[in-house]
């Protein structure tokens, strides 16, 4: 049995002995769009809709979940691919017990694992679909070739971008760039569109519409409308005191736009369960067709 084979059988296995989270990744084609905010907002509201909700913190090189957190992790991802730890040890726990993980150094090294590291990965990950319901993966911003691997992988994308042209024209970029990429499967991915920092729901609309012009016209590639979050001094003065506006002031406009779309999200769509394959599944979408020593 060669080593592929040898994965997706461990693969199967761990799918089947645990239930499957559903796994949403947020992506952005440009940094300073809010594109972290975003994941926590969403996972305090989805929080409150009772589902058990994981932050997986991918953006390398940064700690944007965890400032806004106001919380610092003893262990990361390294840790328990190298040092021995086991996945409920790397999970540091933020406000309402919404857990967190680090993706730290080791996003950069999951190429370079040899066989027995991607086992021990495969089986701990796959334990985090008994943990949550909901797996958030917020991704670093940009067209590196790992986020780019990040969204190859996902059945359910969340891009979000802003009225500013530059963010229209980089969000534009990164569903070429995956558009392009061998491995990209349009009927195995929903990439939904938020909108945000917009005036309100009409210039929410007005911005997926001109995205969804280009990306029809150039790339014949299907996204959607999920929603908006309007411009909010009380989200930037939440942002300042490091807690979730969602949280620190659940009345605001940012927080009810935030509340809309967790409950689209949650509202029951018949394609969001097909989408579903659990961590185990997306690490193997990430791990198809590289070779491991």
């Amino acid at each position: 049995m060669d080593q592929a084979q040898n994965l997706r059988n461990i693969i199967k296995r761990e799918q089947v002995r645990t239930n499957v989270a559903r796994v949403i990744t947020v992506t952005s084609g440009k940094g300073g769009v809010g594109k972290s905010n975003v994941s926590i907002n969403l996972a305090v509201q989805l929080k409150k809709l009772s589902k058990r909700v994981i932050i997986f913190d991918a953006d390398f090189g940064l700690a944007n979940i965890e400032v806004m957190f106001g919380a610092v992790p003893k262990h990361n991802l390294s840790d328990l691919i190298y040092q021995g730890k086991n996945i409920k040890e790397i999970i540091t726990m933020g406000p309402m017990d919404i857990g967190f993980i680090s993706g730290g150094s080791g996003i950069a090294g999951l190429s370079n694992l040899g066989r027995d590291y991607i086992n021990y990965l495969v089986q701990n990950l796959a334990e985090l679909d008994s943990l949550a319901d909901v797996i958030i993966i917020d991704t670093g911003a940009g067209i590196s070739d790992a986020v780019i691997e990040f969204l190859v992988a996902s059945g359910e994308v969340l891009l979000v971008t802003t009225p500013e042209p530059t963010s229209i024209t980089d969000s534009y970029s990164l569903l070429k760039a995956l558009n392009r990429h061998p491995r990209y499967n349009r009927e195995m991915t929903l990439i939904k569109v938020i909108a945000n920092k917009v005036s309100g729901a009409d210039e929410g609309k007005q911005l997926y519409n001109k995205l969804n012009a280009v990306v029809n016209r150039y790339l014949k590639m299907p996204i959607q409308y999920l929603g908006y979050v309007p411009e909010d001094p009380q989200l930037v003065k939440a942002i300042m005191q490091q807690t979730p506006i969602s949280i620190d002031n659940p009345n605001a406009k940012s927080s009810m736009a935030f509340e809309a779309i967790a409950a689209t999200l949650t509202g029951g769509d018949p394609v969001a369960a097909y989408h579903k394959h659990g961590m185990a599944g997306f690490f193997a979408n990430m791990v198809r067709g590289k070779k491991f020593s």
